[in-house]
C-alpha cells in the first residue's frame, strides 16, 4: 500500500466506473445528489432519502454541508436549490 501525503486526492477510475466532475472549494469536495448516486450507483431518491435521515438524527447540520446554488430549469424560471 502506497503512503500519501497530507491533502493529496487519488483519483481511481474503472473502465466502466462512473466519470465524475466534482467541485473543489477551499479544501472541501462537493458532489451534488445526483453525482453521489452515480458514484454509488443509486437512485438520486435513494440518495435524498439518506441525506434527509442524516439531517433528521442530527449526524450532521445541513448548514455545514449543503449550500445553495440558482438553477435555471427547463422553464427558463431560476429556482435556488440546496446541493
Amino acid at each position: 500500500m502506497q503512503d500519501t501525503k497530507k491533502g493529496e486526492i487519488i483519483i481511481y477510475k474503472d473502465q466502466t466506473g462512473p466519470g465524475i466532475q466534482v467541485t473543489l472549494e477551499n479544501d472541501t469536495v462537493w458532489l451534488n445528489q445526483q453525482q453521489m448516486a452515480e458514484l454509488f450507483g443509486k437512485d438520486r431518491d435513494t440518495i435524498s432519502e439518506h441525506i434527509q435521515n442524516i439531517f433528521k438524527e442530527a449526524e450532521l447540520s445541513q448548514n455545514s454541508v449543503t449550500r445553495k446554488f440558482r438553477v435555471t430549469a427547463s422553464d427558463g424560471k431560476n429556482y435556488e436549490v440546496n446541493s
